[in-house]
């Protein structure tokens, strides 16, 4: 047997129509980047060393990716170059939050480590928080065809049992069908990763998390993000520190032995 070309053994590509897209950018208040830098302020001047310590950034319901506050949830153990988070936790403390308020990434610091990029246990707590925000943040972005090669399409009442064994998929219709397109909805989803350092500096990323709803397909990647400043008109005020201050005391453990698995490149 002969093919006029390899390019005809291959499977053709399924169409797809994207109807909405979701962040490429992290829009940010400048009230919330400042608290997270103020969070290690307060950690070094509490503790006389630097720690690090994580919490997660939040937005509104309505507006879900704007990044308008940092929370600090308790942290359960902090050690100069190590940290982890547990679903329960997350779920823990959406939990303590007004309804209108939703979590829609995770946030940390490197302390004064000179890693100014995430390590391999970050990108596996940004797949935890990920998982965990798919529920709330995911909205329908795209249509796409499911391609089935050997689809058998039956008409109700005139089928054998002998023709639902033909074929991986039997679609059944009331009336003779020649040609069938099928699309699934795919649902997408995001959450945002940032990294603090003592000295000023920041890294994100953006992590999607893209599901389709018949064939279960999950595509997970994550892209470097720049910051949006937006002015909210809000400033952290001298009670606003102090409460702070107490919140970093209560929530933030630091432990003087090191974990067996550290930060590392």
């Amino acid at each position: 047997m002969r093919f006029k070309s390899l390019a005809s053994l291959k499977r053709r590509e399924p169409r797809e129509f994207v109807f909405a897209t979701l962040p490429r950018e992290i829009p940010i208040t400048r009230y919330a980047l400042d608290k997270a830098f103020k969070i290690s302020e307060l950690v070094r001047a509490a503790f006389r060393e630097s720690f690090e310590w994580y919490g997660f950034t939040l937005g509104n319901r309505q507006q879900p990716e704007v990044v308008i506050d940092i929370g600090l949830p308790q942290n359960t153990g902090n050690v100069a170059d190590y940290v982890s988070l547990a679903p329960e936790k997350i779920a823990a403390y959406q939990e303590t939050l007004p309804p209108e308020m939703v979590i829609n990434g995770w946030i940390h610091s490197h302390g004064d480590m000179e890693l100014r990029k995430f390590s391999a246990i970050d990108e596996a707590n940004q797949r935890t928080v990920l998982d965990y925000v798919t529920t709330s943040l995911r909205r329908p972005v795209a249509k796409r065809e499911i391609v089935i090669d050997d689809l058998v399409c039956l008409v109700q009442g005139e089928h054998q049992e002998s023709d639902l064994r033909r074929g991986s998929v039997s679609l059944i219709t009331d009336v003779p069908v020649g040609e069938v397109a099928l699309l699934e909805t795919v649902y997408g989803s995001f959450c945002y990763s940032l990294v603090i350092g003592d000295d000023g500096w920041h890294h994100q990323e953006i992590c999607y998390q893209n599901r389709g709803i018949l064939s279960g397909h999950v595509l997970v990647e994550s892209r470097e993000a720049e910051l949006r400043l937006l002015d909210s008109g809000r400033s952290l005020s001298p009670a606003d520190i102090r409460l702070l201050q107490d919140e970093v005391r209560e929530k933030i453990q630091p432990i003087s032995y090191k974990p067996e698995t550290i930060e590392r490149m």
